[in-house]
């Protein structure tokens, strides 16, 4: 489930020698703010040192197992209250504050006595994105960044999918005040059943953090900003600043990671604006972990356990990143090629050149029923239009040949075996699904139990058995043909392995509002019953061997959650609308052969 931004505070703490270690050091910014830092240096400190620091809202104290491990490794290391947070001083505006502060600290740091002029950054959530907003200043002594697990602004910060989650109000009580408030904060069945309440009451998202106690001025300042504009723009680099940008970067994320998508985003923004030369410099890990597992590599994970290969020493990793960028020292024998990424089922870790090579091919299936597919037991199929025969079947053999683009010009034909359309009927006045989701575990990745109770009120669709053990790798991406009655509604797309005994494992999801259809910055209200095309493609990357035997399945779904904004359908600013303003919904999904919809699954 969300947890953006935090990386949890119950880590394995690293053994290394305790080194010399100085809580309270000063640094001062231009406008006369001054940051508190906790400063580790190496014991046997013969000179100036590469530096490495991480500018965080959550205490020094959360990074002393990081800074204890640089300084064993004859790194200097700085950790550092953000202005308003900790021991510093200032008030804390989360993200944009860091742009310019990350700027003075680095070269306040190129000035000091210990350190050789060289800067490098570290840290993961926040303090991943503080890096690339401190990059975009482009401050002359940064050398380096390791961005873990960073949002991006308007693609999975504050919202994803047009669609803001609850665990805001949570994350601003985590930073509230000077202190960290990681005990209440992690509490999880405190804030399920604050969600709940707030669920189930039908008050407007925007009353959230009142019914929890406390108005965040800043929560009510980005629910100003519904849509992906220039205000959003302002949190990332711009094109131009990507294109500036000449420094080795290496980018870690994971499978399961919650702010994945911003790290990916991130990414495919460099790669795509920055020189070739630059693009060389920079490295890509997804692992198979979550969002704390990025900072410190875990191998169980929602019900699921990863083999030995997982588990990355991701603190020797960032090591060796900084001696081979800062010091001369080799490459980092972890990185291959340019994009590493480990295969769940497979327990082994492939390499490709680009992100874009781990996928071989994408291969279409065809959304197909008898009009009653709203049942894990009374599902649709995906069918690989291969094997339907006639002129589907040669059209559907070009169709697998091509990217996730190419097989629509096959579909009308490839798709002739299917008729008519799926429906469910969503009132965002039906609360009864929260009864069941408080007493769930939020981050499973292999609880069916959400999808058996809402039985009748989603849409299910089983691929045949696979015949073989097969690589999934990439990103996967759905085309689909819907129709709503209703200015709007948010819609939920999950894609699950069903293994042979009946169990299954979340590959990946993508979530979309109606509103957004055409583009996340210009909202166009439905206005027709006919049939519209959504294309779903910010589903997460994933890369799993799927086993032979084992069936995928696509749930699609309303988006009714306590861990959700609830979309009451109205057309109005969703924020603010209430029980009052609910309409309830008929959504179709159809699939015949002039709306052939499809699933494309990305073959490793």
């Amino acid at each position: 489930m969300i947890r953006l931004f935090w990386v949890l505070m119950a880590l394995p703490a690293l053994t290394f020698p305790a080194d010399r270690y100085q809580w309270s050091v000063e640094v001062p910014l231009r406008d006369g703010v001054k940051l508190h830092a906790s400063l580790y240096s190496p014991r046997d400190m013969q000179g100036p040192t590469p530096c490495v620091f991480t500018l965080t809202p959550y205490t020094t104290q959360s990074y002393h197992d990081r800074g204890t491990a640089y300084a064993s490794h004859g790194l200097t290391y700085l950790v550092v209250d953000s202005r308003g947070r900790g021991d510093s001083g200032g008030v804390f505006e989360p993200f944009l504050q860091e742009a310019r502060d990350g700027y003075d600290i680095v070269e306040w740091l190129a000035r000091q006595p210990y350190c050789n002029g060289k800067i490098a950054m570290s840290g993961g959530s926040y303090t991943g994105y503080d890096q690339w907003a401190t990059a975009k200043e482009f401050p002359p002594h940064l050398a380096t960044t390791v961005p873990t697990a960073a949002p991006f602004a308007g693609v999975d910060f504050p919202m994803r999918g047009g669609n803001f989650y609850p665990f805001l109000v949570q994350w601003l009580t985590l930073v509230g005040g000077h202190t960290l408030q990681e005990n209440v904060v992690g509490d999880g069945a405190l804030w399920a059943a604050s969600f709940r309440e707030w669920f189930e009451s039908g008050r407007p998202y925007s009353e959230l953090d009142r019914m929890s106690g406390h108005v965040w001025p800043v929560f009510h300042e980005w629910l100003a900003h519904p849509d992906v504009d220039a205000y959003w723009d302002r949190y990332n680099p711009t094109p131009a600043q990507y294109a500036k940008l000449s420094l080795p970067i290496l980018t870690i994320t994971g499978s399961y990671d919650d702010d994945q998508p911003g790290a990916i985003q991130h990414y495919r923004q460099f790669m795509k604006y920055a020189s070739a030369e630059a693009r060389e410099r920079h490295y890509l890990v997804i692992g198979p972990w979550d969002h704390a597992g990025t900072h410190a590599a875990n191998d169980k994970i929602g019900g699921l356990t990863f083999g030995p290969a997982s588990l990355v020493d991701i603190a020797k990793l960032h090591v060796d990143w900084y001696a081979w960028t800062m010091s001369g020292g080799p490459k980092p024998d972890f990185l291959k090629q340019h994009v590493a990424y480990y295969v769940m089922g497979a327990d082994e870790w492939r390499y490709a050149d680009t992100l874009e090579a781990v996928t071989r091919e994408q291969k279409s299936l065809f959304l197909a029923s008898d009009g009653q597919a709203n049942d894990v037991f009374r599902s649709g199929s995906l069918r690989d239009a291969s094997r339907v025969g006639g002129a589907g079947s040669q059209a559907a053999a070009g169709a697998e040949s091509h990217a996730a683009g190419g097989a629509d010009s096959h579909a009308a034909s490839a798709a002739s075996h299917a008729t008519g359309a799926d429906s469910y009927v969503y009132d965002p006045r039906d609360t009864a699904i929260a009864a069941v989701e408080e007493k769930l575990d939020p981050s499973s990745l292999t609880d069916q139990t959400l999808t058996l109770a809402n039985k009748g009120k989603l849409l299910v669709y089983h691929s045949e058995p696979f015949a073989q053990d097969t690589e999934v790798s990439g990103f996967f991406s759905l085309s689909a043909w819907i129709s709503i009655n209703q200015p709007d509604t948010d819609f939920s797309v999950s894609i699950w392995e069903i293994r042979g005994d009946g169990s299954a494992v979340l590959l990946t999801r993508d979530i979309q509002r109606a509103r957004y259809r055409e583009s996340a910055r210009r909202p166009v209200l439905i206005t027709s019953i006919e049939p519209l095309k959504y294309q779903f493609e910010g589903f997460t990357f994933v890369s799993r061997r799927i086993a032979r035997g084992s069936r995928l399945r696509l749930v699609f779904a309303p988006v009714n959650s306590i861990y959700a904004q609830k979309n009451h359908n109205s057309g109005k600013d969703v924020s603010n609308e209430s029980v009052e303003d609910s309409r309830t919904v008929t959504v179709k999904l159809f699939h015949d052969s002039a709306h052939p919809s499809v699933l494309r699954v990305p073959i490793g």
